[in-house]
C-alpha cells in the first residue's frame, strides 16, 4: 500500500516549529528576554528573603521529607519559603530555555543573543547545583556568597541580552571620549568591588539564614566599614561619568542616570540599614538594589559602542573625539 503523497510532502512537527521560531528580533523575543531578566531579580529577592528569615535549611535536598519532594504542613513556615525559592528557580530556568530557544534560528546571524542566552541556561542549571550544595553544607558562607554573586552575574547578562536585542548586528565603533571609556571600565572594577565586600560583609554579618547557623571570622562592623570606600568611590566616579555624559550628550547619558539614581538609592538604604541594626527588609532591598546596580552598568558598559555605518568612510564627531 502506497503511501499517501500529501502526507508525505506534508510538513512534520518540528519542522512546523522550526518554521515559527523566529530570525530576527521580534515580539516573543522581547518579551521573553524581559520576563527572563525579570526573574533574575526576582529571584534575587526570593533568595534573600530564605536568608533574612532563617529558611535556609527549612528543606533537606533534594526532597524536603524523605517521602516528599514539596514541605508538609507540620514543617512550618520556613519549608515553605524556601521551597518557594526552589519552585522560582523552576520558572527561571523554563524562562531562560524559552529565550535559548527563540533564538535558536538566529544562533548564526545573531552569536551575541545565542551565547548570552546559552549562558544564562548554563548559570540556572549552576545555580541549581550551588543551591543543593548551599543546603547540604549548612549554608557555609563562603557558598552562600558564591550563590549570590552568581545571581547578580545572570541577572547582568540577563541584561546584556535585553541591550543586544535592540543593537544592530554587526562591527561596532566606539561612540565616546576614549578616556570616558576607560573611566567607565574602572568604575565597573570598583562597582565589582563594592559588590564583594558587601557580600562579606552579609556573610558576617547577623543573617545567616538560619537561627543556629552563627558566623565566625569577619567583624560585621570593620567589614562595613570596608565595604562603604568603593561604595562612594563608585558614586563619585559615577557622578563624573554622569556629567561628562550630558555635557557632551553622549549615547550613555539615559543609562548613566538611571545608574546614579540607583546608587543613590542604594547608599540611603545602606546607611538607613547600618543605623538600624540590619533589618530584614532593608538588608533584602539593598540586595535587589545591588543586583539592579550591576544591570545598569551593564547597560552602560554595552552602549559606550555604536554600530559601524554603512560607509565606514564616516566618521561621526563623537568618533573623532574618541581617537583623540
Amino acid at each position: 500500500m502506497s503511501a499517501n503523497p500529501r502526507s508525505a510532502e506534508r510538513p512534520g512537527v518540528l519542522h512546523r516549529f522550526a518554521a515559527w521560531l523566529p530570525d530576527a528580533v521580534d515580539a516573543r523575543v522581547r518579551v521573553f528576554g524581559w520576563l527572563s531578566f525579570l526573574a533574575e531579580v526576582i529571584i534575587v529577592g526570593t533568595g534573600g528573603a530564605v536568608r533574612l528569615t532563617d529558611s535556609g535549611l527549612g528543606c533537606a535536598w533534594p526532597l524536603c521529607t524523605p517521602d516528599s519532594l514539596a514541605p508538609t504542613p507540620a514543617m512550618g513556615i520556613h519549608s515553605f519559603i524556601e521551597f518557594g525559592n526552589r519552585m522560582m528557580s523552576g520558572v527561571v530556568g523554563i524562562l531562560a530555555l524559552v529565550v535559548l530557544i527563540l533564538v535558536w534560528r538566529m544562533r548564526r546571524t545573531r552569536r551575541d543573543l545565542w551565547w548570552l542566552a546559552l549562558t544564562v541556561v548554563l548559570g540556572v542549571l549552576l545555580q541549581a547545583i550551588v543551591g543543593g550544595i548551599t543546603v547540604r553544607t549548612d549554608l557555609n558562607a563562603g557558598i552562600v556568597a558564591f550563590h549570590y554573586v552568581a545571581s547578580v552575574v545572570l541577572v547582568c547578562v540577563t541584561a546584556a541580552f535585553l541591550v543586544r536585542m535592540h543593537t544592530v548586528p554587526g562591527p561596532r565603533r566606539l561612540a565616546v571620549p576614549r578616556w570616558f571609556a576607560i573611566l567607565t571600565h574602572i568604575t565597573t572594577f570598583v562597582l565589582a568591588l563594592a559588590l564583594v565586600f558587601g557580600v562579606l560583609t552579609t556573610a558576617s554579618g547577623p543573617h545567616s539564614g538560619d537561627a543556629d547557623v552563627i558566623r565566625h571570622g569577619f567583624d560585621a562592623t570593620l567589614m562595613a566599614h570596608i565595604h562603604s570606600f568603593p561604595g562612594y568611590a563608585l558614586f563619585g566616579l559615577t557622578l563624573i561619568l554622569f556629567l561628562t555624559a550630558w555635557v557632551k550628550r553622549l549615547r550613555v547619558q539615559r543609562w548613566l542616570t538611571v545608574l546614579v539614581c540607583l546608587e543613590v538609592v542604594q547608599i540611603g538604604v545602606g546607611v538607613l540599614q547600618a543605623r538600624t541594626e540590619l533589618p530584614p527588609l532593608l538588608v533584602g532591598i539593598h540586595m535587589i538594589l545591588a543586583a539592579l546596580t550591576a544591570a545598569a552598568m551593564t547597560a552602560v558598559v554595552l552602549n559606550l559602542k555604536e554600530p559601524m555605518p554603512a560607509d565606514s568612510e564616516v566618521a561621526s564627531p563623537v568618533s573623532a573625539a574618541a581617537e583623540a
